[in-house]
């Protein structure tokens, strides 16, 4: 069995908690190290397998990383637990592959307009820099798998729409560079459910025996709709944060990634067994007000609970606590569901 389906079986859902990294972007106070370190081993606890714990970037511009290390180590004590970090130039890949992560995920824009904004090079230029990363990875004794997610990929915050097949060309292109799989990136939450399950269902044909990533966000409303159509087209591998927590600097707005509690409720109630816990998913929660008092928490599933007798649950309660104090009728009528439900 290749490394890749060790991890990343084709047989099952991988749900991968990017709260860590993607869910750190626009926070206005960052946790501190101990309690990112908290965060990964209860929700390992709670059956989570896949973390992305950071960036190998300039502290100064991103101080929310400096203790980067100090997490993957975190993830790297656990069994059978796979942490993920961001690197975008030689620097930044040459640390990761010090460090000992399982993956290195990097970034190539869907759009020309974009990518000179984002990064200030060409998209030809951030292939030629996922296949040095490839690379690199290939002549070191520590061999991660390597992934590249085109951003805005079903949609530009400069240019608007984006041709889907410049996107598959970039896939393309990322796969001939020699990574393992590639992450599909709706980064400021443009797309719908129709627009996903054609991107996914050509991405997945494209791809092979590659797995695709789908990485979506909420900023619309349409994350969990755009995740289930991702899924209906064979996509195996989807990313989302506790708490719907992140946003992104060019969405102005945005709520953050899909919220990964809903996403573990969705792919259970579709047939798929994710091996998590909801209600000791839903707990790390706390962590995150403690720590991030100011921050706003998404989810359905936290707000309201698993509906009673639902055959998603995986595990034997019915329901829990919210995560937050309900408005007044709504915490009415639950008293009066949870009354009758004995």
């Amino acid at each position: 069995m290749s490394r890749i389906e060790t991890i990343y079986p084709s047989d099952r859902v991988s749900l991968r908690e990017v709260g860590l990294r993607d869910g750190l972007q626009l926070v206005k106070k960052f946790p501190s190290t101990e309690a990112k370190q908290r965060w990964v081993r209860e929700e390992y606890a709670a059956g989570v397998r896949h973390f992305e714990v950071g960036s190998f970037l300039p502290a100064k511009t991103f101080p929310q990383f400096v203790d980067v290390r100090d997490v993957i180590g975190a993830v790297a004590s656990l069994p059978g637990a796979h942490g993920i970090a961001l690197a975008l130039n030689e620097r930044g890949v040459n640390e990761a592959l010090e460090s000992g992560v399982g993956e290195i995920a990097s970034v190539v824009s869907a759009t020309e307009e974009h990518s000179q904004a984002n990064a200030h090079r060409s998209r030809e230029s951030a292939i030629a820099n996922v296949r040095r990363l490839c690379e690199m990875r290939d002549a070191s004794s520590h061999k991660p798998l390597v992934n590249a997610a085109i951003s805005m990929a079903l949609g530009c915050s400069i240019t608007g729409a984006v041709d889907p097949a410049e996107v598959l060309r970039l896939v393309d292109k990322c796969l001939e560079a020699g990574v393992d799989f590639v992450a599909i990136a709706d980064t400021v939450g443009y797309a719908g459910p129709k627009q996903v399950a054609e991107l996914s269902r050509a991405a997945v044909k494209l791809a092979g025996q590659k797995p695709i990533c789908i990485h979506l966000h909420d900023t619309r409303g349409m994350g969990i709709a755009n995740a289930a159509a991702a899924l209906d087209e064979g996509v195996r591998i989807l990313d989302g944060s506790l708490g719907g927590l992140g946003g992104c600097p060019f969405a102005p707005g945005a709520t953050g990634n899909v919220v990964f509690e809903d996403l573990v409720f969705l792919c259970e109630s579709k047939g798929f067994a994710t091996g998590i816990d909801l209600e000791k998913l839903v707990s790390v929660r706390r962590i995150l007000r403690d720590e991030m008092p100011n921050e706003t928490l998404y989810g359905g599933v936290a707000r309201a609970g698993l509906p009673c007798g639902t055959a998603a649950k995986p595990h034997p309660s019915r329901r829990f606590a919210a995560s937050h104090p309900l408005p007044q009728g709504e915490a009415d009528f639950r008293e009066k569901r949870n009354t009758l439900n004995g």
